[in-house]
């Protein structure tokens, strides 16, 4: 090895070290409550998320161990990960007055929102977030005041009988241009009088702009509004948070958002993202997937039915944590960005995984997009990025999800032109196989032994055990020729044990196998017929 390139690689180890360690503060952890009411504790968590916002800043200092009903149930054992592989030890916060005695010198100031009007709450993020303050409703001020904190800006009284609309027209007017064109926050989810800023640390971390407008076309001031947020950003920038329940759909916010090229990265209740982001890979660490294809072997199915699981809607959600994961052969998808936005997160869950969990790359590009959606012009570029993340997460398996017209169709138009297969095949070259659908879709072809394989059952959290085992023997006798492919989506509540129940009534004949397997024995022995979705 040459001098330049053996001080390059001591350079980059060190600045693998430094990245590893970087904790060098104290750090502290504390618990949130299940109250995320307005009149409730959502002042007190506000203010707390906007805390560890500032004060993770410069270095990862403040943790929360969010309570058992969120969404992401891994808070608590993730903060064990750290503490057994990166030697992190943290100091105990029991409340609000301990977090700002201990981070509050990290904040340069306050600002009010005002309880009258929810939206404000979602300005004032914006607001603090670029100068470096944290959020208060109008009774947390004292307790704020009493460690020198200075207000920074009032928003109490200024929102009063005006619309969502004219409400972030205005915080445009006066953020905007000092926002961050990588990253928007979507602060919707739960509407009313709750508020689940999970994500709002993140939003303040790398001062993006804070909004929850809608992105149903019939709502017709904020659906401009959106459209003009994202027309700005730039492509293949974030938008992370999610939509507002009480808004506009899932559908209609990702199909928007794709039209411009942009990748959602959900949820508005992704916790501790400003602590995370900062927490690397140990040094030389290298993603390994848990593969099942042994090179030269070759996958020559028997005539039976032969089944594979995908639990969907990201890691961390619903069944990675709960009894029965490693008991059967189940894959994941993975949320790629993270590879990148919370990388130490990442490796979590692949150093957690068993023999059984094969991971798979999603949702459609590099992020939640949808591939009508997006401009043909950017649809090779999506690919290749998305492609990108797959090698470097050892990944050879992605997932697509196609949902643009799904408020207009009742849902049953899940499928993929042949125009927009062929981009995926070509940019994807390595790939062993592809899924399609949320719901049932219609979208099967094979090419070079590598399958395009849609879902052909959704196996819903709430749909009886019996009449689930009943549902998938009814569709092996439709689809009479052997072997039968079936691909299964588990929704993401839905747990590995119910999901072991179900496939134990089946009988003999089907076997459920490894995801990879699965796609080779397709590949080889294809009995599906080749469609393709509309233009």
């Amino acid at each position: 090895m040459s001098i330049k390139k053996y001080l390059i690689s001591v350079f980059m180890l060190i600045i693998a070290l430094v990245t590893f360690v970087r904790a060098a503060d104290e750090m502290y952890v504390m618990p949130l409550s299940e109250n995320w009411d307005m009149q409730g504790d959502l002042p007190v968590h506000a203010l707390l998320i906007s805390l560890q916002g500032v004060a993770n800043l410069s270095a990862p200092r403040l943790y929360f161990i969010y309570p058992p009903k969120w969404d992401f149930k891994f808070s608590q054992p993730l903060l064990d990960y750290y503490k057994n592989t990166r030697q992190m030890h943290f100091k105990d916060l029991q409340n609000v007055d301990e977090a700002l005695s201990a981070l509050s010198q990290y904040a340069k100031g306050y600002v009010v929102w005002d309880k009258n009007v929810r939206t404000s709450l979602i300005v004032a993020f914006t607001a603090a977030g670029l100068d470096e303050s944290v959020v208060v409703s109008e009774d947390l001020i004292p307790l704020v005041e009493k460690y020198g904190l200075k207000m920074r800006e009032d928003l109490r009284g200024k929102f009063i009988g005006q619309s969502d609309y004219e409400i972030y027209t205005w915080a445009y007017k006066k953020y905007w241009q000092k926002c961050s064109k990588d990253y928007l926050v979507y602060l919707g989810g739960e509407g009313g009088k709750r508020m689940k800023p999970g994500i709002a640390d993140f939003g303040m971390y790398k001062k993006a702009f804070f909004t929850d407008a809608s992105t149903n076309p019939s709502d017709t001031l904020e659906y401009r509004f959106a459209k003009r947020l994202f027309r700005e950003m730039k492509p293949l920038s974030l938008v992370m948070g999610w939509h507002s329940y009480s808004k506009d759909k899932e559908a209609q916010h990702v199909a928007l958002a794709s039209s411009y090229a942009l990748r959602v990265e959900g949820l508005h209740t992704l916790p501790n993202m400003s602590f995370n982001t900062q927490i690397g890979l140990t040094p030389g660490y290298k993603f390994k997937n848990n593969h099942n294809i042994k090179a030269g072997k070759k996958y020559i199915p028997k005539n039976k039915v032969y089944l594979a699981c995908i639990q969907t809607d990201c890691l961390g959600l619903g069944a990675w944590t709960e009894p029965g994961r490693g008991d059967i052969p189940y894959a994941w998808e993975v949320t790629m960005n993270w590879s990148w936005l919370a990388p130490a997160m990442l490796q979590f869950f692949y150093d957690e995984s068993t023999p059984n969990d094969y991971f798979i790359g999603s949702l459609s590009g590099p992020g939640y997009m949808y591939p009508k959606s997006i401009p043909m012009e950017y649809l090779p570029d999506v690919v290749d990025k998305a492609y990108e993340l797959m090698q470097t997460l050892d990944l050879n398996s992605f997932e697509i999800m196609e949902h643009s017209n799904y408020w207009q169709t009742n849902g049953l138009d899940d499928d993929v032109t042949k125009e927009i297969v062929d981009v995926y095949y070509d940019r994807m070259p390595g790939a062993i196989g592809f899924a399609n659908g949320y719901r049932p879709a219609h979208t099967f072809t094979v090419r070079d032994g590598v399958p395009f394989i849609s879902f052909d059952y959704y196996l819903s959290e709430k749909r009886n055990e019996d009449e689930a085992a009943a549902d998938i023997q009814e569709l092996a006798n439709l689809n009479a020729k052997r072997p039968y492919f079936c691909l299964l989506h588990i929704r993401e509540f839905g747990h590995i044990e119910r999901v072991k129940r179900i496939l134990a009534k089946l009988g003999p004949d089907y076997e459920l196998v490894p995801l990879d397997v699965f796609f080779k024995y397709a590949g080889n022995t294809p009995t599906f017929t080749t469609r393709y979705g509309k233009k």
